[in-house]
């Protein structure tokens, strides 16, 4: 039974999510995956429902990715630097098929 660290990045659409994608990339993580939220809200805000031609901006991403501690530790300063005031959630998790390869 393989152990790692999942991190989610709590986002919306003006944030850079495609640079953050990008990096966890370059950067060799074991697998990443960004989505885009029917709705959401962030803090006390208002909920953001996305709608077929959404040009404000604030509909959620959401940023997963999944990699062994020693490199989540290694990329998560890069990240946080991108996003400094946006939620990342970090949990150890358990590989229950596949491999981080």
């Amino acid at each position: 039974m393989n152990t790692a660290v999942q991190i989610s990045i709590y986002l919306s659409e003006r944030d850079p999510w495609d640079r953050i994608l990008q990096l966890l990339h370059d950067e060799g993580v074991a697998g990443a995956s960004a989505f885009h939220a029917v709705a959401g809200f962030a803090g006390r805000n208002s909920v953001h429902r996305a709608r077929l031609v959404e040009s404000g901006g604030e509909v959620p991403v959401l940023i997963i990715f999944v990699d062994l501690e020693e490199h989540v530790d290694r990329v998560l300063p890069k990240v946080s630097a991108l996003v400094p005031k946006r939620l990342i959630v970090r949990e150890n998790v358990r590989i229950e098929q596949g491999s981080l390869e």
